[in-house]
């Protein structure tokens, strides 16, 4: 017996086809007398609700609504309960404006620091990504609203969004790529999760009952139901038989009739589309019981938006400790962003903030002694002469610069990735004219992802704001005055060149299949096993105090040791618990993130904590059983303030487990850490399959899965035309520091999805018709598409719908 089955009873076939998938571009679908709709909305970190003509991409404006860090800043403060705290408060806005579902949190890993969307996700570790998603999950539904963690799974570039085949190994897989997931589904407990755009090895994320029904459902235990990402709907009835419950944006009837068919012909079972039915209308009958919203206060919304931001500053380097400045400082303040912040990325998550500050606005609200301020250097572009001449000329008056650089809106948006790890020239310009003045510079950095920093011999202090949401600029002045003392420990490595991550070369992959080489050897798990030294380390982060750790004791229950605050100030520590095993026949990392606590003490103060061990300290995934296994015997329990600075280390002896066969000897580049020398028959090796390969490059018939992008390729000098509009458009945004979603979203999306994001304007055979013209019969084909477009005009008005 299904939980609604009463209600399903009522339901039409096609009914039960239309719930399949939305009704417009953000709600449910209603049924006439039956079912009323919920509303979804983007909201990583603030709600962008469209109260007029509803978009995905952004086009139209929003609702106000607090704009909260985003998820690359709040994992920086290595606190679910901070996560945990703007999720309530997202929440909190989500009832005031009658939204039901928060597209929210993303969580993918950051297999590179170029991946366009690496400020809405958490970390290069799965582990602290998952345990930051399940405090924002936990907070976001304490009230009622539907969480949804995204995009599951495999993520990880926005090059071929829509239209890319993520190639990668067993171990990878479950253990880098589908942790983070676990995590926030088994701790969090969604009512909702979005898969991804891409395939894994072959096949869609949407359509993996691997992946939906056996791991999700089966081995996580979620209860809550699949919504695609919008236009992620491949094939909609094979999404079905996966596990997939709604389709977005709404596709109209054409794809309830797909799904009709599908039914009286055998294709798919009805018991089958009622379970779907089914797990949805339990969340969404679930949603639309929850109680009234209750009061709301602006005020404490900015508040919480300010906390999160405080918490999550990282303090990379305080030389002499010029840091906290005293007290009636004479400070110049330099920098674009300064006066217009760049406080969050660009794209579907773009929120029309509030109550937005700048470090220029706030500056009277803390003591020092604002002496002046200059833009120094335009937000992107050639340095101009006369806007350095007028910052260096503040150095008369002032005791220090603070400057505010880092990637402007150009650099991290949905739909691109970024082409390089460095900030705008102009802007290295100005710090290195500023430097010659011999006036110390405190610099203040924006930006939602690792960059080089070859000027940073240039400034004496470095403060990492990343993006810090609408109110920032308050904490960042917090920290520099020392009203709180910074706590925040990087989520990711920052290298020291570009050229250092693996396989930078080939990301973001051009062409179909992305070959996913590093394995589980992404971010510090590469630079540790491999001895690559690094700008910054995971888990870095500086204090304006000391701290000492001593007494480590270790049982089978965990770690426990004393922590001491050995300077002036009170401060917290984050002690970070790292578990390797150097005589493993496994591939494995030098050390893994398994743990952390972090503790508050006073001046002198010792406090005695303890680090648990979990279902997840010693588990690996063993490829050949399909399962995961723990291997028996040493391991070395370490203990530090970062992944490069262990303080303290223990053995301990895992009695249970199974003692694993010896590793292919072809895996000693990986096992060494050589990856910069591992070549395609090395991966192949270890993925244990041919690899899928790539089409040549150069004009071709193009496919039904291509990208528009391809077009570049067409034998229609139509197409080609078209491909190199779309690309200039795309260039013309980015040179104005205004990404357009609209063309990168087309540039990127594949023909099918003409029929999933423009509901029943385009069917199936229309888009067909196009992909042809494309193809170089643009006679034929214009003439067949004319056909086509009456026809289905015909169709979806002859049709009844059955929406309130």
């Amino acid at each position: 017996m299904l939980k609604n089955q009463k209600l399903l009873e009522q339901l039409t076939l096609k009914e039960k086809a239309l719930l399949m998938a939305g009704q417009g571009e953000w709600q449910t679908r209603a049924i006439k007398g039956k079912l009323k709709s919920i509303f979804l909305s983007d909201g990583p970190f603030g709600l962008r609700k469209q109260s007029g003509a509803g978009d995905h991409l952004g086009l139209n404006g929003s609702e106000p609504a607090t704009c909260f860090p985003s998820s690359a800043t709040l994992a920086n403060s290595w606190d679910p309960a901070v996560g945990r705290a703007v999720g309530r408060a997202l929440g909190r806005e989500a009832r005031r404006l009658e939204v039901d579902q928060v597209l929210g949190p993303a969580l993918n890993i950051k297999r590179n620091p170029r991946g366009g969307r690496s400020f809405e996700y958490f970390s290069e570790d799965p582990y602290l990504a998952g345990k930051m998603a399940a405090g924002m999950i936990q907070g976001l539904q304490e009230n009622g609203t539907i969480a949804t963690p995204k995009h599951l799974a495999v993520n990880s570039q926005e090059t071929r969004r829509m239209a890319s085949n993520s190639v990668v190994d067993q171990r990878a897989l479950h253990e880098i790529y589908l942790t983070n997931f676990e995590i926030a589904v088994k701790e969090g407990k969604p009512k909702s999760i979005m898969s991804s755009y891409n395939e894994i090895n072959g096949s869609y994320a949407n359509e993996s009952k691997w992946l939906l029904t056996d791991t999700l459902r089966k081995d996580w235990g979620f209860d809550g139901y699949v919504v695609t990402d919008w236009g992620g709907d491949n094939d909609h009835v094979s999404g079905i038989k996966a596990g997939s419950n709604l389709a977005m944006p709404g596709l109209g009837v054409n794809a309830a009739e797909e799904v009709v068919q599908a039914v009286e012909k055998g294709e798919l079972s009805e018991e089958v589309l009622n379970q779907r039915v089914d797990e949805l209308l339990t969340v969404i009958l679930e949603a639309q019981a929850k109680p009234a919203a209750g009061n709301f206060s602006w005020e404490e919304q900015h508040a919480v938006a300010r906390d999160a931001a405080k918490k999550s500053l990282v303090l990379l380097k305080n030389k002499d400790q010029i840091l906290p400045l005293a007290k009636g400082t004479k400070v110049a303040l330099v920098g674009d962003f300064a006066k217009n912040p760049r406080y969050q990325g660009a794209g579907s998550s773009l929120i029309n903030s509030r109550d937005l500050e700048s470090l220029l606005a706030t500056a009277k609200d803390y003591p020092i002694d604002l002496v002046g301020y200059a833009q120094g250097c335009p937000r992107q572009g050639e340095a101009k002469p006369e806007l350095l001449k007028e910052a260096m000329s503040l150095a008369d008056k002032c005791d220090v610069y603070v400057v505010n650089v880092g990637l402007d809106e150009s650099a991290e948006s949905e739909g691109l990735d970024r082409p390089n790890l460095s900030i705008p020239p102009c802007q290295a310009d100005l710090l290195e004219a500023l430097a010659k003045t011999g006036k110390p510079i405190v610099l203040v950095l924006s930006g939602g992802a690792a960059i080089e920093l070859p000027w940073e011999g240039k400034v004496n202090a470095i403060v990492h704001e990343y993006l810090g949401g609408e109110a920032g600029a308050s904490a960042v002045w917090e920290v520099l005055t020392g009203k709180y003392n910074p706590s925040g420990r990087l989520a990711e490595s920052y290298p020291l060149t570009e050229t250092d991550i693996p396989f930078d070369n080939e990301f973001p992959a051009e062409k179909h299949n992305a070959y996913y080489k590093e394995s589980i050897f992404v971010g510090y798990r590469y630079y540790e096993t491999a001895g690559v030294k690094v700008k910054y380390p995971f888990g870095y982060g500086l204090s304006y105090t000391t701290f000492a750790y001593s007494n480590l004791e270790i049982d089978d229950q965990g770690a426990s040791l004393d922590v001491t605050n050995t300077g002036q100030v009170a401060g917290k520590e984050t002690v970070q618990l790292y578990i390797g095993k150097e005589d493993s026949p496994l591939l494995r990392p030098k050390r893994e993130l398994k743990g952390w606590a972090q503790v508050d003490l006073e001046p002198g103060e010792t406090k005695r904590i303890k680090i648990p061990f979990d279902e997840y300290s010693f588990r690996y995934f063993d490829q050949s059983l399909e399962t995961w296994q723990e291997e028996k015997g040493h391991y070395q329990i370490m203990l530090g303030r970062n992944v490069a600075d262990v303080v303290l280390t223990g053995e301990y002896d895992l009695k249970r487990g199974i003692v694993p066969k010896e590793s292919s000897s072809s895996y000693g580049k990986y096992r060494e850490g050589k990856l910069l020398l591992v070549t395609d028959q090395d991966f192949a090796d270890l993925y244990g399959a041919k690899l899928p390969k790539n089409l040549p490059a150069g004009r071709r018939e193009l496919e039904w899965n291509d990208p528009l992008r391809e077009m570049a390729n067409a034998k229609s000098w139509l197409g080609r035309a078209v491909a190199k509009w779309l690309a200039n458009k795309i260039q013309q945004s980015l040179d104005e520091s205004k990404p357009d979603l609209n063309f990168l979203f087309n540039y990127n999306m594949p023909f099918r999805a003409m029929t999933k994001m423009m509901g029943d304007m385009i069917s199936r055979p229309m888009a067909e018709d196009i992909l042809f013209i494309v193809n170089g019969h643009f006679w034929r084909g214009t003439g067949r598409l004319i056909r086509d477009y009456f026809q289905n005009n015909r169709k979806v008005k002859n049709d009844k719908d059955v929406q309130e």
